[in-house]
């Protein structure tokens, strides 16, 4: 999304010819898809296994691709496990790599920024506490705020979205975000619906599950029968937007979520085997979070709102505590007037001020205004590490 964006704007810019991965977003940028990123969507450690006859496929793509068209530049987004070597590979073809979306180094294996440093002649972060982070390790970095602030907004009026889907206005309304990925939704959907089931037993709510390009006839398919939910494709803002609480699976959605102000709780469920080798290895620096602010079962917070926030403003449900008994729970006092409902909005609205871009443009725009001057031999950062950019 984040990258189809940016090739978007660079096309108007500058009249470039982008080449990458992608999906279905990028193709309708006008870039020119020669690995389709669904083959190698994966989370985790142990899942990762099973997907590597397609990561080396999509890696000999890329490069082969590089090494007959001669690329200015590469930007690669966030997916570190794949792109770290990615970088390696481009730089020995002398192409020039810029880290579109930084990737969460400071609370896993800290030492791979050092990479960043060796392999890339930019880094762009949209987090406020990542800059520091990347410059003390001496990378050419810049905060260019969220990509999602300014851009997140709904398309339809709560009465025209109710409307175009036979919603009851009377009826308080519950959005369901499960993720994107099959093994996300393999894992959180049965837990969903047996939460919805729970909620309707006790209240009168209805249900959208908002699905990410793609997903729809899946979700369709493995919804458990018994309990009704609307699903919608392509309308997540909206859903987000015009629910009165939502339920969303760890990761982007949590940041669209908090952009859109509405209250929510988060969910997430990995293999056990990744859950306790990720436990064992995520640390975040103190700055970031107090190492002694754990759950009841000693979990770190993973929800970037919350480390944004520097304190748990919205609840987080992860691996055995992801039942339907405690999304019904979280979820009751959000969906009537509480001061926890009220809480939540105040904090989350705090949340989007730290991912405002700095004054004076959008994101989007100084990831532009970057790529253009690396592409004219100028450094786009200023400070001690700006001419290692050029």
């Amino acid at each position: 999304m984040y990258a189809a964006q940016l090739a978007k704007a660079l096309k108007a810019r500058t009249n470039c010819e982008i080449f990458g991965m992608g999906g279905e977003q990028m193709r309708a940028a006008g870039v020119d898809v020669v690995s389709d990123y669904s083959q190698v969507s994966v989370l985790g450690i142990t899942e990762i296994l099973g997907h590597l006859p397609q990561l080396i496929r999509a890696m000999r793509g890329l490069v082969n691709s590089a090494r007959v068209r001669r690329p200015a530049l590469a930007i690669l987004t966030d997916f570190p496990g794949f792109h770290l070597r990615l970088a390696r590979k481009l730089k020995s073809l002398s192409v020039r790599n810029v880290y579109y979306i930084c990737p969460q180094f400071w609370a896993w294996r800290p030492w791979r920024v050092r990479i960043v440093k060796r392999r890339f002649a930019l880094a762009l972060c949209i987090f406020p506490f990542e800059e520091k982070f990347f410059a003390d390790a001496g990378v050419p970095v810049k905060f260019i705020g969220h990509p999602l602030v300014g851009n997140v907004a709904p398309s339809q009026t709560r009465q025209g979205f109710f409307a175009a889907h036979g919603l009851d206005p009377a009826k308080p309304l519950v959005t369901i975000l499960p993720g994107s990925r099959n093994s996300e939704i393999a894992r959180h959907l049965p837990i969903l619906a047996e939460a919805c089931a729970k909620i309707q037993s006790e209240l009168p709510v209805q249900f959208v599950l908002a699905s990410a390009p793609g997903c729809a006839a899946s979700l369709r398919q493995n919804w458990p029968g018994g309990i009704k939910v609307l699903i919608v494709e392509g309308q997540t803002y909206d859903a987000l937007a015009h629910a009165n609480a939502s339920v969303v699976a760890s990761g982007t959605a949590t940041v669209q979520a908090a952009v859109i102000g509405n209250p929510f709780v988060v969910v997430y469920r990995v293999s056990p085997l990744t859950f306790r080798l990720a436990k064992r290895l995520v640390r975040y620096p103190p700055e970031i979070w107090n190492p002694a602010q754990v759950d009841v079962d000693g979990n770190l917070p993973i929800a970037m709102v919350n480390l944004i926030a520097g304190s748990r403003i919205v609840p987080e449900l992860l691996q055995t505590r992801f039942t339907a008994e405690n999304v019904a729970a979280a979820l009751q006092p959000l969906l009537a007037d509480s001061p926890e409902r009220d809480q939540m909005i105040a904090n989350l609205a705090e949340v989007r001020r730290a991912l405002q871009p700095p004054p004076g443009t959008g994101s989007i725009p100084q990831v532009c205004d970057a790529v253009e001057a690396l592409l004219a031999g100028k450094s786009p950062v200023s400070g001690p590490n700006s001419t290692a950019s050029v």
